[in-house]
């Protein structure tokens, strides 16, 4: 005769969601996946009018009600980067995007 358990089972933990589940499932991190895909839709729109050697160090940073984010390795990526921003953003009303400031930050590789 089997002796009852000592301890009464528990509620099971419930499934983990995936980080796609996640975003569709909460409001905020909906909103933050959207400003995500935004942010690197606006990336591929300027990258054909970028010089090549600079495309590997710039990436997209955060798009905000008062305007969007471009992320350089260094200075001197981010200085270019500043020259272009007025073709980036001509480019960037060309495919559809309202106009908005243009911010550029440095922000090393691996940060």
């Amino acid at each position: 005769m089997a002796a009852p358990p000592k301890f009464p089972p528990t509620a099971t933990v419930p499934r983990p969601l995936s980080i796609d589940q996640a975003l569709h499932q909460s409001e905020p991190l909906a909103r933050l996946g959207e400003r995500l895909r935004d942010s690197a839709a606006r990336l591929a729109a300027i990258v054909p009018v970028l010089p090549a050697g600079l495309v590997p160090h710039v990436r997209s940073g955060p798009v905000d009600e008062t305007g969007w984010t471009l992320l350089a390795a260094n200075p001197a990526v981010a200085a270019k980067l500043r020259q272009l921003v007025p073709t980036i953003d001509t480019t960037l009303q060309a495919k559809g995007w309202q106009a908005t400031a243009i911010r550029v930050r440095i922000q090393p590789a691996g940060v």
